[in-house]
Formats: structure tokens, C-alpha cells, sequence
């Protein structure tokens, strides 16, 4: 096995998801951290329904959709200066600590984005924040209207790189994800920011689950699917590593 191009999942693996709170946290005081996780919850739920339902929306409309059911749910008004203001943070999420100096450590190689962000979010999002200096590619399911983990989803990346499955290092932290891409066929790593020993640490340690403690149990676990992948990582940063060894 040789590795010649790295693709990484953007949402949750090189950008932090949860800096979003911090805006909705601003908008709606002391529901910040409840809306923060419903929403992300239902914007995945709504990828998986439309591809299922055929009913392809690209993903800013499946995230002002999520946001909105949230909002709805929760009963808490708001206006359209308000609900721009929280939307216009996912095209400037923060990148997580790591992220630019893995990119970095893997010079030499195609760098490259898969993500079920639309074309125009991904983009201003990479722009944003530098990341367009490093990658190759920056690519999004927009090209065959259907959301990953649909097996259509991941054949862009040997249409834009040219590189075939098993010269492919897939990361991606969203077990979901890395599940998909290994059931493709790609080189799989998976990153597990949060350990199940860390999940039932903070269960036993909560009279009352928070939010986030829920979440992270619904979509950081890895899930029985009968796939497993190649690496199970804690960082980015020990990418270069696996990388070397190939």
C-alpha cells in the first residue's frame, strides 16, 4: 500500500463543530449549548433523510433547515439579522489546534476535502481560514447530489485526484464517515477525540446528561456496522506517522 493522497472530512475533523456555541450561546443566553447539539444532530438527520428520500438540497439549506426545526423546537423566537448572524459562523468555524500543522507534516502528498458542505460554504470556510494555501482540492457532494456516506460520495475523489481507493488515506473523526469510506473501500483513519472510558466517565459523574455529554455519545461513538477502520487515532497530528509507514 502506497498513500498518495490524504482527503479529510471537513465538519467535526479539520473544524471544530462545537465552536458554534459560542454564537448561539450570544443569541439565546443559556440555551446556547442545547442548540449547538440539536441542530448538529438534525443536520446530519436531514443528509441521511434527503438522500434516502432523493430529495438532494445542498447543504446550507439542510443547515438553515436544522437550525431552524431547532429554534422551532425549543420555542424561542427570533429574527432574520439574528438567525444570519448564528449561520454565517459555519463559514468560519474554528480549526481545530492540530489541524494546520498536519496538513503541513503531509507535503508531498495530494491534500484534499471531502464534505458534504455545499460548494460555497466549504469554500469560504477554507478561504477563511487559510486552509487554500495546502489543499489540492477542496471538494463537495454538490458534483453527485447525494450526501456521504452514499458510495457515490467518495468515487470524487479518484474522479478529482485521480488517485484509486487504495492509494487514499480517508480521515475523518464522524464514525458514520469513516465507516462509509471503509465500506467503499478507501484507507481508513479514524480519529476518536472522546474514548468510550471518557463516556462513561462523564455519565456516572452527571445526575442529569448534558446536552453535549448526549451528543457525543450519539455521534462520536464508533458504530456497529460491520466495518472497522485501518487506524484509530487521537489527533491529527499522528497522521505524518501512519502516512510514513506506507
Amino acid at each position: 500500500m502506497t498513500i498518495n493522497a490524504v482527503v479529510f472530512d471537513a465538519y467535526g475533523t479539520l473544524y471544530d463543530i462545537q465552536s458554534v456555541a459560542a454564537v448561539t450561546e450570544q443569541a439565546f443566553p443559556g440555551y446556547g449549548d442545547i442548540i449547538t447539539q440539536i441542530w448538529r444532530i438534525k443536520q446530519l438527520e436531514y443528509t441521511w433523510l434527503r438522500s434516502l428520500m432523493r430529495r438532494y438540497e445542498d447543504f446550507s439549506v439542510v443547515t438553515r433547515d436544522s437550525l431552524a426545526y431547532t429554534l422551532r423546537v425549543l420555542g424561542l423566537s427570533y429574527d432574520a439579522t439574528a438567525f444570519d448572524r448564528i449561520m454565517e459562523k459555519y463559514l468560519h468555524l474554528d480549526l481545530y489546534p492540530d489541524a494546520s500543522a498536519a496538513l503541513a507534516s503531509l507535503k508531498g502528498k495530494k491534500l484534499a476535502i471531502l464534505s458534504n458542505g455545499s460548494s460555497d460554504m466549504l469554500n469560504a470556510l477554507v478561504n477563511n481560514t487559510g486552509l487554500d494555501r495546502v489543499l489540492n482540492a477542496t471538494i463537495s457532494v454538490d458534483r453527485k447530489r447525494v450526501f456521504k456516506p452514499a458510495p457515490e460520495a467518495y468515487t470524487l475523489i479518484e474522479e478529482i485526484l485521480g488517485a484509486r481507493p487504495d492509494e487514499v488515506l480517508f480521515v475523518s473523526s464522524n464514525p458514520w464517515d469513516a465507516c462509509g469510506a471503509k465500506s467503499f473501500g478507501l484507507n481508513v483513519a479514524w480519529i476518536e477525540r472522546v474514548t468510550p472510558q471518557a463516556m462513561a466517565e462523564a455519565c456516572i459523574k452527571s445526575d442529569v446528561v448534558p446536552p453535549l455529554t448526549m451528543f457525543k455519545a450519539l455521534r462520536t461513538q464508533m458504530d456497529e456496522l460491520g466495518v472497522t477502520p485501518d487506524h484509530r487515532i487521537r489527533a491529527l497530528s499522528e497522521l505524518s506517522g501512519i502516512v510514513r509507514q506506507t
